[in-house]
């Protein structure tokens, strides 16, 4: 859907790799603007295949990686080239960093008056905050994220995967394709800016909008659902659990039928929603003692047959291994490039008519000759030329 659109991804590590990848997924191009040492996230430890970090093969695949050195004048004037037949640049720098490399908005906007430039920050561009290091976990707890995760009256939890990094790629990707449709109405570019912090308070969505209203504050509640019961993991006998949401009576009644406890339904504690969440502490210790005679994969087929929202918990390889994930084909593999192994890699989540399989993440600098010979029309002498300068590395 995105196959005419170029995008310039200078950003590193998850967040903004992260978007591109998004972007990638709906069939942009993506060109991966690497310094000459590379993607520091190339070097994650613990985890390596055939030599690379399995932390950045999880979000560079479909893009090609050319090496510049944007702290040349050379490099800085190759960029520009690819700048003039691009329409989206997209870095993470701190604030003063793309003004003092002469990539800032303003600087890419004389060279090409449409181009679109995504900006991914920690917390603000100005002082005291624009110098402030800031990374997923300082914008978790910054944002009360971690106040509300975790067991009730237990210290503060960080969300199990990055999501403040990961939710702000999601932000940076649609703000992005809003710029470009923007510029292609009115031919004019578009710096849309994205922080760790502002996209971590967004998602706080009702909880923050109940604050607004009613001054209670938000409080950790474990699996449970501060609004909705029963909404909760429960424990079974194989020491297994599942999760069912059952809040309405829609599924209320079912659910007391499939486990057989009737006579739930008919307590005046539970009658209707709003009941079941003044009582949710009785609630819950009923439906704990009820589920502790089942087996887990017993409790899930006796919900689903009862068209009950019913899930198990599973853990990462469990989830992986679902038949969900492989109807859904959101486990897919690649071989290797040069050793031909092959690797397990996440899906693509977008489904539409003509999606492609995202190519195995590229080599550092591997596409350097291919993209500026296509896009900027350099031949071999200049790349050569370029590469003895140190403006770019051939891969």
């Amino acid at each position: 859907m995105l196959s005419s659109l170029r995008v310039l991804d200078l950003t590193w590590v998850l967040g903004g790799p992260f978007a591109s990848q998004v972007l990638a997924e709906l069939g942009a191009e993506i060109i991966k603007v690497e310094s000459p040492s590379g993607d520091q996230a190339r070097d994650y430890p613990p985890y390596y295949f055939e030599g690379d970090s399995a932390f950045f093969l999880s979000i560079n695949r479909g893009k090609k990686s050319i090496v510049i050195n944007l702290k040349s004048t050379q490099g800085r004037e190759v960029f520009y080239d690819l700048v003039r037949k691009s329409d989206v640049v997209m870095y993470g720098f701190a604030p003063d960093v793309p003004a003092r490399l002469g990539i800032d908005f303003e600087s890419l906007k004389k060279i090409n008056p449409q181009i679109v430039v995504g900006q991914l920050i920690g917390l603000h561009d100005e002082p005291p905050y624009a110098t402030q290091p800031s990374f997923d976990t300082i914008a978790q707890a910054l944002s009360g994220i971690m106040s509300i995760t975790g067991e009730p009256n237990g210290k503060p939890n960080r969300v199990g995967y990055q999501v403040a990094d990961l939710a702000a790629g999601l932000y940076l990707a649609n703000g992005i394709l809003a710029g470009v449709i923007h510029a292609l109405k009115t031919g004019e570019g578009k710096k849309i800016q994205v922080s760790l912090l502002d996209c971590q308070l967004a998602m706080l969505t009702w909880q923050a909008q109940n604050y607004f209203v009613s001054g209670d504050i938000p409080q950790a509640t474990g699996t449970r659902h501060a609004t909705l019961a029963p909404s909760e993991a429960f424990r079974c006998a194989d020491e297994k659990f599942i999760a069912i949401s059952a809040s309405t009576d829609q599924f209320w009644q079912p659910l007391c039928k499939a486990i057989g406890a009737p006579e739930l339904a008919a307590d005046a504690r539970f009658t209707d929603g709003e009941a079941r969440i003044k009582n949710v502490a009785a609630l819950a210790e009923e439906l704990a003692r009820i589920f502790t005679r089942f087996k887990r994969d017993d409790a899930v087929t006796r919900l689903e047959q009862a068209r009950v929202p019913v899930g198990a918990v599973n853990n990462v390889a469990e989830a992986l291994a679902q038949p969900l994930a492989t109807i859904r084909q959101m486990v897919t593999a690649l071989p290797h490039p040069v050793s031909g192994a092959v690797l397990q890699f996440l899906g693509n989540p977008f489904k539409y008519d003509g999606a492609t399989t995202l190519d195995y993440p590229p080599a550092l600098g591997a596409h350097t000759a291919e993209v500026l010979s296509a896009v900027c029309g350099y031949d071999d002498k200049t790349l050569q030329d370029l590469n003895t300068q140190g403006a770019i590395a051939l891969g």
